[in-house]
């Protein structure tokens, strides 16, 4: 099977841009030739490789073709840029982060990588790993240890999260103490419904999650905020916390670690290589 440069393109395009539309307007052709590139490849490989929905994702069959299009990107713009003299385009690589380690270490740690844009993803820590697994991000910050197939892992180090208020909301609900009868009744943040760190410390008391009355708060800068307004109380990153004006720690015995991981498809990529390096050194700093 011979696969055509173009029609990789194409197909990568459709995945990254959503629609055939946003392929044809980064490829510089009309969404007609997209979609004839897309099916030439289908037709070649004898699979439907990509779901015609909004946005366009890969189906099972397409997830291999899609990595493999992906990887010859960046390998060719690694060739590219090593020829003396030649201007290679930038290589987008396209990496999943947790909200909290978006909003406080990682960033500064993107700036100025040579030869590469980003298409960051937000996700929550235990849950970015699908989108390693569907071919739609080519690199992760995660909370699973165990390497995706295809996949290499490398321990980042961990975010300690405490059980924080305002004193106002603690002197409201936890007068008497953080008791379960307490927890059940104080209105907790949650970053979505994904976020299991709030669930963890509530079990951990003896107290079902779905019990206490809940503000979902899907931004990290803002669930700190909502923390420290009184809105709830909620697990709050030391980074998040810093000097810890207008917060108090509910519970010094309900604190948790959570660790991080960075997996990047395994394969040889100057520019991929940097972003890891770059990541790691910035981890190294943030990180506990």
């Amino acid at each position: 099977m011979q696969f055509q440069w173009d029609q990789l393109r194409a197909l990568a395009a459709a995945v990254s841009e959503g629609s055939f539309e946003g392929a044809a307007v980064a490829l510089h052709i009309t969404a007609s030739a997209v979609s004839q590139r897309i099916k030439a490849l289908e037709s070649q490989a004898g699979r439907v490789l990509v779901r015609r929905t909004k946005p366009v994702r890969p189906t099972e069959a397409g997830v291999p073709v899609l990595r493999l299009a992906r990887q010859l990107d960046l390998l060719t713009g690694d060739a590219v840029r090593a020829m003396s003299g030649v201007a290679a385009p930038m290589v987008r690589i396209p990496v999943v982060v947790n909200a909290d380690s978006l909003d406080t270490w990682v960033l500064p740690a993107l700036v100025d990588i040579p030869g590469v844009v980003l298409e960051l993803h937000r996700e929550d820590q235990d849950h970015s790993t699908v989108l390693l697994r569907d071919g739609s991000v080519m690199a992760a910050i995660t909370a699973t240890a165990q390497p995706v197939q295809g996949c290499s892992v490398a321990r980042l180090g961990a975010m300690r999260y405490r059980v924080m208020a305002s004193s106002s909301f603690r002197d409201r609900w936890f007068a008497g103490g953080v008791t379960a009868a307490a927890l059940s009744e104080a209105p907790v943040v949650v970053f979505d419904r994904k976020d299991q760190l709030q669930d963890r410390y509530l079990v951990s008391r003896g107290v079902s999650p779905m019990v206490p009355p809940r503000h979902f708060v899907p931004a990290s800068a803002g669930f700190a905020q909502a923390v420290r307004l009184g809105l709830g109380w909620g697990m709050l990153p030391d980074l998040q916390i810093g000097d810890g004006v207008g917060l108090v720690e509910l519970d010094e015995g309900g604190a948790e670690e959570v660790p991080l991981y960075w997996q990047q498809w395994r394969m040889e990529s100057v520019a991929l290589t940097a972003l890891a390096e770059a990541v790691t050194r910035a981890a190294a700093v943030g990180l506990r």
